[in-house]
């Protein structure tokens, strides 16, 4: 719930933290066509299997610094000595099999440019090109993964990508606006529809 003092309606899930209602009203469910924003909720959903979201953004600028400002090209050439100097990194989560897969997955990343001309390009197939906009009235009704999001994750398994199951590459399609998630009542929801291509 936002605070007293806030008048607008947002989606209960992002509470009053600041970082949280930022995010929710500026980026969450936005449209992303940029390759290197792309690449950054790549690896920052891997990297919150498990966890919460809230842990993961608080993080962000350290994985910014962590990862090459999420240049995927520079990530895709790490190695052992970078691979040592993530695992020392106590500003991003130290999981050596998450650290690996964002290196992977980085690689993978390259291979789906070059096949495509851009990921955007590959991405945004699963949804025809625009945004799902959804009727949620509850947080309840919001499912944890989509028929989408299936195909996606097992394309991207395919291809040879880690930390890519249904639930995560769904989480990913909401915070890149492949899908408009935010509960009707929203104030964002309404305005991420009028802006979604007819």
């Amino acid at each position: 719930m936002p605070s007293r003092d806030d008048p607008i309606t947002r989606c209960g899930w992002c509470g009053v933290d600041p970082v949280y209602v930022a995010y929710h009203d500026a980026e969450w469910g936005v449209p992303v066509h940029d390759d290197r924003r792309l690449f950054e909720f790549l690896i920052l959903e891997g990297a919150q299997a498990g966890l919460s979201w809230i842990t993961i953004l608080k993080k962000r600028e350290a994985y910014r610094r962590a990862f090459a400002g999420f240049d995927a090209a520079a990530v895709a050439g790490f190695g052992e000595r970078e691979i040592a100097r993530l695992l020392a990194d106590a500003g991003i989560v130290r999981n050596r099999l998450k650290i690996e897969a964002a290196i992977g997955n980085a690689r993978r990343f390259l291979d789906v440019q070059a096949a495509f001309g851009s990921f955007d390009a590959y991405i945004w197939r699963f949804v025809n090109g625009r945004p799902i906009v959804n009727r949620w009235k509850t947080l309840r009704q919001v499912p944890a993964s989509t028929k989408e999001s299936d195909a996606l994750s097992r394309d991207l398994k395919e291809r040879g990508f880690k930390f890519v199951g249904s639930t995560i590459c769904y989480a990913h399609m909401q915070a890149t606006g492949m899908v408009n998630d935010h509960l009707t009542g929203c104030f964002r929801h309404a305005e991420l529809a009028r802006a979604a291509p007819a």
